[in-house]
C-alpha cells in the first residue's frame, strides 16, 4: 500500500532518532475548513493537510538507501527497532505526482492509484493540520459536516472520513526519539491496533516483520497502535456505515504481538479496543432502498453528511444522530426494520438491540460502549481522510454480504458481489476511482446546516419478524442477478418513483410545520400541513419534508 522510490541525491546529516529528510520538499496542500456558530451561518478557515507517514519514503540518512522496500525492512541498516529509528529517515512529499492528492479552496481530491515516475502508489491517509500539529476537535455535545462526492468509488472501496486519539503532535513531546512529528505524519493509530505501522512511539516497527502474502508493499511488526476511534464516515457508492470504536485506554497505546487484537492479530477480541464497532448501515439495518445510486441518498451527487454528538445531563455521550442534506432538502438517517432493534440513531439501547438481534460479539459493551466512547470525544480527536482497498476481506463488511455464507441477520451489509473488492481486481480495473470531501463544517449542535434545528425525526417503528423476514426475501431474490448494482438501482428507482406518485402533498397552510419540518412518515404523529407557500414532499416512507 506505500509507495516505495528511486534513489535520489544529497541527504540531511544523520542523527540519533527518527528522522526527516529533505530531499523533496514538504508542501503540505491548502484546505480550508469552517467553524459554524448557528443555522448555517459559518467562518472559514485557512489550513493544510499532510499524508501519513507510512506512504513516505523511508530511506538511509547516510545515503540514498531504501530502509525499507517494498513489503520488507532492509536487515543491513534496520537490525533493530531503535537503531533502525536512528538511521533512517521520512521524507517529504510530492503530494500530485506520486500519491494522487490534490485539493483547491475546502475540498481535497484522493485518487485511488497513482502512477508516478518513481512508482504505484495504491490508496493514501491524511489528517487535517493546525499550522505543524494536527488540528482537534471536541466532539461531544458539537456536530461535524462535510460535503463527499462517492461517486466514483464502488464495491470494494472505501473513501473513510474518521477521527482517532492521535496526539496532536504526532508524538514528538511523548516520544523524544520521534523528530518527525505531526508535519510528516507521525503517531497514527486507531481501534483496530494496527501492526503494519513503519514506526511507533518513535521507533521502527522492524522486529519480527513478517511481508504480507497478498500485498506487495505492506506487512506486520512486532508492535501495534492503539486508539479510541469514531468512523463519521466508511462508504462508497454501494454503501455506507458510521461507527464508534471504543478503547479502554483512550489514547494512542502500543500493543505487543497478538495481544493487540483487531485485524491484524489470531484473537480479534484480545486487544485493549472494540474492533467491530456498534455500526449504523442502512442497508444491514434493513432499508436496502435508502443509500445508493438513485436512491434517497443518492451517491452519483455530492451528499451532505451532518453527524451529532449529543450529551445528556450528566454530560455524557448519549446519542449519535446523523442527517444527510441533497438537492435543498434535510434527510434523517433511515429508521432501522430489524425486528428487535429499532432506531434510526446509535445508542446505548440500540447498540445492545443490534448485537443480540444479529448475535454479534458484545466487545462493544466489554470496552466500555457510548459512556466510554464519549471520554475520548470530550477530547480533542485527529480528523483523517482516507481512500483504501481491504486485502484482509475485500471490503465485504461494508458493502456486501459477510461472512459470504451466512444467511442471519445482520450478514447482508450491501448489494455488492461476494466476489468482488479482490484488491488485485480493484487496483487494474478502476484505478481511476477517487473521492472528494470537501466543506468541512463543525460547530455546536444545529449550527452547520440552515434550518437543521425544525427537523423533527419520527420515532421509530415497531417491526414484526414475520414482515422483516418477508422483506428480506424479496431482497436477496433481486440481489441474485448477474447484474447486481443495475438490478438495484432499478429496483430503488422504481419504488421511489412509486411512493412519490402516491403521495398527496399538502400546502398553503397558516398553522402548518414550518419550512424544513418533517410533516408525514411512518408512525410521524405531527402536523400534516405546512405553512405556505411550502408543500409537504414525500423522502421517504419514513419521512416527509416541508419545501
Amino acid at each position: 500500500m506505500y509507495a516505495k522510490f528511486a534513489a535520489l541525491a544529497a541527504l540531511v546529516a544523520s542523527a540519533t532518532a527518527q528522522q526527516v529528510c529533505t530531499l523533496t520538499t514538504e508542501t503540505p496542500p491548502a484546505m480550508s475548513w469552517s467553524t459554524c456558530t448557528g443555522n448555517g451561518a459559518c467562518t472559514s478557515k485557512n489550513a493544510a493537510i499532510t499524508i501519513d507517514a507510512n506512504w513516505r519514503w523511508t530511506h538511509s540518512t547516510s545515503s540514498a538507501t531504501n530502509c525499507y522496500d517494498g513489503n520488507k525492512w532492509n536487515s543491513t541498516i534496520c537490525d533493530s527497532g531503535t537503531t533502525c529509528a536512528s538511521k533512517c529517515c521520512v521524507d517529504g512529499a510530492d503530494y500530485s505526482s506520486t500519491y494522487g492528492i490534490t485539493t483547491s479552496g475546502n475540498a481535497l481530491n484522493l485518487k485511488f492509484v497513482q502512477k508516478g515516475s518513481y512508482s504505484t502508489n495504491i490508496g493514501s491517509r491524511t489528517y487535517l493540520m493546525d499550522g505543524n500539529k494536527y488540528q482537534g476537535f471536541t466532539l461531544l455535545g458539537n456536530e461535524f459536516t462535510f460535503d463527499v462526492d462517492v461517486s466514483n468509488i464502488g464495491c470494494g472501496l472505501n473513501g473513510a472520513l474518521y477521527f482517532v486519539s492521535m496526539d496532536l503532535d504526532g508524538g514528538l513531546a511523548k516520544y523524544p526519539a520521534n523528530k518527525a512529528g505531526a508535519k510528516y505524519g507521525t503517531g497514527y493509530c486507531d481501534a483496530q491496533c494496527p501492526r503494519d505501522i513503519k514506526f511507533i512511539n518513535g521507533e521502527a516497527n522492524s522486529e519480527n516483520w513478517e511481508p504480507s502474502s497478498n500485498d506487495s508493499n505492506a506487512g506486520s511488526g512486532k508492535y501495534g497502535t492503539c486508539c479510541s476511534e469514531m468512523d463519521i464516515w466508511e462508504a462508497n457508492n454501494m454503501a455506507s456505515a458510521f461507527t464508534p470504536h471504543p478503547c479502554t485506554p483512550i489514547d494512542q497505546y502500543r500493543c505487543l504481538g497478538d495481544d493487540c487484537g483487531g485485524t491484524y492479530s489470531g484473537d480479534r477480541y484480545s486487544g485493549v479496543c472494540d474492533p467491530d464497532g456498534c455500526d449504523f448501515n442502512s442497508y444491514r439495518q434493513g432499508d436496502k432502498t435508502f443509500y445508493g445510486k438513485g436512491m434517497t441518498v443518492d451517491t452519483t451527487k455530492k451528499i451532505t453528511v451532518v453527524t451529532q454528538f449529543l450529551k445528556n445531563a450528566a454530560g455524557d455521550l448519549s446519542e449519535i444522530k446523523r442527517f444527510y442534506a441533497q438537492d435543498g432538502k434535510i434527510i434523517p438517517n433511515s429508521q432501522s426494520t430489524i425486528a428487535g432493534n429499532p432506531g434510526n440513531s446509535i445508542t446505548s439501547s440500540y447498540c445492545d438491540a443490534q448485537k443480540a438481534a444479529f448475535g454479534d460479539t458484545t466487545d462493544f459493551q466489554r470496552k466500555g460502549g457510548l459512556a466510554q466512547m464519549g471520554k475520548a470525544l470530550a477530547q480533542p480527536m485527529v480528523l483523517a481522510m482516507s481512500i483504501w482497498d481491504d486485502h484482509a476481506v475485500n471490503m465485504l463488511w461494508l458493502d456486501s454480504t459477510y461472512p459470504v455464507d451466512s444467511t442471519k441477520p445482520g450478514a447482508a451489509r450491501g448489494a455488492c458481489s461476494t466476489s468482488s473488492g479482490v484488491p488485485a481486481d480493484v487496483e487494474a480495473q478502476v484505478p481511476n476511482s477517487n473521492v472528494i470531501y470537501s466543506n468541512i463544517r463543525f460547530g455546536p449542535i444545529n449550527s452547520t446546516v440552515a434550518g437543521l434545528g425544525s427537523v423533527v425525526v419520527s420515532p421509530p417503528v415497531s417491526v414484526s419478524s414475520s414482515a422483516t423476514t418477508a422483506k428480506s426475501s424479496t431482497l436477496s431474490s433481486t440481489a441474485k442477478s448477474s447484474s447486481i448494482a443495475t438490478t438495484v438501482k432499478t429496483s430503488s428507482t422504481s419504488t421511489k418513483a412509486s411512493t412519490s406518485a402516491t403521495a398527496t402533498p399538502t400546502g398553503g397552510s397558516t398553522t402548518g410545520a414550518d419550512h424544513w419540518a418533517q410533516c408525514g412518515g411512518i408512525g410521524f404523529n405531527g402536523p400534516t400541513t405546512c405553512k405556505s407557500p411550502y408543500v409537504c414532499t414525500v423522502s421517504n416512507p419514513y419521512y416527509s419534508q416541508c419545501l
